[in-house]
């Protein structure tokens, strides 16, 4: 799908972590060219901006996932939570791109200095929330940790039905417990091919595949018991969308589990494509939809209404992906 030039040159004209990722996935630089403007991420804009706030022990404000001294703060009673401790600092810095040796040593610092709110667990060995040991096991592969324990856990706490969901910690009195989730199944899937892209090791490569036939079957965006729509996050595009659904974000996993496979796209995708698709503006850009609630270290997209470069590069390479699968 072809940008209009005013449209190529706004997404180029940003911060090397957006740039970087225009130049390989929608221009076909080639890799000396990406990669020298990746390179860039760790010095300049927001991936430099975020490697300043890390502190001496390894973390970002003295937390796991949470700043330190959150729960006896009055932000805990404030909308949403912060975005600012570790395991988001770094889930940022992984997806901006920034190479892990520019972190060298912060691994063997976490393993020393940080523990989980959850009952004070060592921070490589995850905790019992599906959500945050995705984002742990995807991190830790690219800092180099040792996770083939946490990788495991994966597969053991896949629910029946074929996916997972962070309620299930709850136990047998919350209904949710036995039933996937979405937003649960989509953040382990992502955390399971990104271990696998960053370690080599394909032993999660099957529950992989069963989670991401959940979401296959219920086309992305509808209940399985009824063929409704899921819920109203499914078309509400925000970037960054931190834990939250879309179908967007859902369609980004599978064009990047499709590359990484080297398998054609689904059929089963088409709803979704559409969906993306209508959302899309005359212009060729999609606009940000929602911002979520918290506390940032800074603003790296655009307020509610405004066209967004960011949901701009996921939508269009998406489309890029479906439509050249067709073509071919």
């Amino acid at each position: 799908m072809a940008l209009e030039p005013k449209v190529l040159d706004w997404l180029l004209d940003s911060d090397p972590a957006l740039r970087w990722q225009v130049e390989r996935d929608l221009t076909g630089a080639p890799p000396e060219v990406w990669e020298a403007t990746r390179a860039r991420v760790a010095t300049e804009g927001f991936g430099a901006a975020l490697l300043a706030q890390q502190g001496d022990d390894g973390q970002w404000e003295g937390g796991a996932y949470f700043p330190a001294g959150f729960f006896d703060s009055p932000e805990r009673d404030a909308p949403g939570q912060p975005w600012t401790a570790t395991t988001w600092s770094l889930k940022d810095l992984r997806e901006f791109g920034v190479d892990a040796s520019v972190l060298a040593g912060t691994a063997e610092k976490l393993d020393r200095n940080a523990r989980w709110e959850f009952d004070d667990l060592p921070y490589w060995g995850g905790e019992v929330d599906v959500c945050i040991n995705s984002f742990t096991l995807a991190n830790g592969a690219w800092l180099g940790a040792d996770v083939a324990q946490l990788a495991a856990w994966f597969p053991a706490h896949r629910l029946a039905d074929g996916g997972w969901n962070c309620a299930a910690e709850e136990g047998p009195e919350d209904e949710r417990s036995t039933r996937s989730s979405f937003h649960s199944t989509l953040n382990a899937l992502r955390g399971l091919l990104a271990y696998e892209q960053l370690t080599g090791d394909t032993s999660v490569r099957d529950a992989r595949h069963g989670g991401e036939e959940y979401l296959l079957a219920r086309g992305l965006i509808r209940r399985a018991s009824t063929g409704e729509p899921v819920g109203e996050f499914v078309d509400r595009f925000v970037y960054p969308n931190r834990h939250q659904y879309s179908a967007l974000a859902a369609l980004d996993h599978f064009r990047a589990a499709s590359l990484h496979d080297g398998t054609p796209p689904d059929p089963r995708l088409t709803d979704p494509i559409d969906l993306v698709r209508a959302a899309r503006q005359p212009d060729g850009t999609w606009l940000q939809q929602e911002r979520l609630a918290g506390r940032v270290w800074f603003d790296i997209d655009v307020p509610v209404g405004e066209p967004s470069p960011w949901l701009t590069l996921i939508g269009t390479r998406v489309l890029d992906w479906w439509e050249a699968a067709a073509s071919a």
